[in-house]
């Protein structure tokens, strides 16, 4: 084998290894900036479709499934707003959805046809602040949220009610419900911190389980 085939091979094998270790470093670096993201799994906690607030490169992901027509996901909805609130730029919340109650699947709906008008955050906060009057369990009268969300600034109703009729928001439920029973979730509502799932519920619990992913 003459000199300059031996030249070709070498470089050639360089390149190779140089081409392998980029991807090893940048694999690890991925891991590093986005965490359990970088996990093959990370798909089941989020997926491309789900709301979510804060920044993508985010420390902590904060995955809560929930039910709009829930009244504990209800109750913990300022206990969260605080959390991000006092964590600004260092969360992502991400919302994904299990519909357990009669008129659920309508709200996810309307709060889906709400984020082709980016006003999903608006709509979610009005319809938790109204649920008694909508979603009495004893007596649902899913109709009267019409009248609430007008109340939401800017939300044109006549399209919600158009784009509320997509098959794409089927789909998104079954995802969810598929990802919701993979994961275990049993009811709502239900986090994951960083992938970690919230044993005890409670305020006290998740801040401590977001501060300590916070503190690696």
């Amino acid at each position: 084998m003459n000199k300059q085939k031996i030249t070709v091979i070498a470089t050639s094998a360089l390149i190779i290894i140089g081409f392998i270790l980029a991807v090893f470093f940048y694999q690890k670096s991925q891991q590093t900036k986005y965490g359990f993201l970088a996990k093959e799994n990370a798909e089941t906690f989020v997926r491309p479709h789900s709301p979510a607030m804060g920044p993508e490169d985010a420390k902590v992901y904060l995955v809560e499934f929930l039910d709009p027509e829930c009244e504990s996901c209800r109750a913990f909805y300022p206990a969260v707003k605080k959390i991000m609130e006092d964590h600004k730029g260092q969360i992502r919340l991400v919302v994904r959805y299990v519909p357990y109650h009669g008129n659920s699947k309508i709200v996810i709906a309307i709060l889906e046809a709400s984020r082709k008008q980016n006003l999903f955050w608006e709509t979610l906060e009005m319809v938790f602040k109204t649920q008694p009057a909508w979603g009495d369990h004893h007596n649902p009268q899913i109709e009267k949220i019409w009248g609430f969300l007008a109340a939401v600034p800017g939300l044109d109703l006549d399209k919600v009610r158009q784009d509320m009729k997509a098959d794409a928001i089927q789909k998104v439920i079954e995802q969810d419900v598929k990802d919701s029973q993979t994961l275990g979730v049993r009811g709502t509502p239900t986090f994951f911190v960083n992938g970690q799932k919230l044993q005890r519920f409670g305020y006290e619990p998740l801040l401590a389980l977001i501060r300590s992913e916070l503190s690696k």
